[in-house]
């Protein structure tokens, strides 16, 4: 983050000493160990809620392309079924017009095997 040299950190502290004091540095350089402390607490916590929202949109959209999937699959599903009901219900009509058809002719060739008129 800051490319500071130890060279940098001993003039930085020189001139810390020399400006607060002596009885005051070790007060001052820990309450600016509690706020860096805090700082970086409070960083971790909106990257971590970031992420917990960048998780919570990507399942949001996961969850959706899975209802889609599913709409679009039910929907074919449904469609092929409309499909073969009606194929085999126009193949059970042409069945029972060809037997239907078929009953009245059946009917005389019985009655010219068992010899009887009709």
């Amino acid at each position: 983050m800051f490319d500071i040299g130890f060279s940098e950190l001993v003039i930085i502290s020189l001139i810390a000493l020399i400006v607060i004091g002596p009885n005051r540095l070790p007060r001052v350089a820990r309450t600016l160990g509690h706020l860096a402390g805090r700082l970086q607490r409070y960083v971790a916590d909106v990257k971590a809620d970031i992420n917990r929202e960048v998780e919570l949109d990507e399942l949001r959209k996961m969850r959706e392309d899975v209802q889609q999937a599913a709409t679009s699959f039910e929907s074919s599903v449904q469609g092929e079924l409309n499909r073969t009901e009606s194929e085999l219900n126009a193949a059970a009509g042409a069945a029972a017009a060809e037997a239907a058809q078929e009953a009245p002719k059946a009917a005389p060739k019985a009655d010219a095997v068992t010899g009887k008129a009709g």
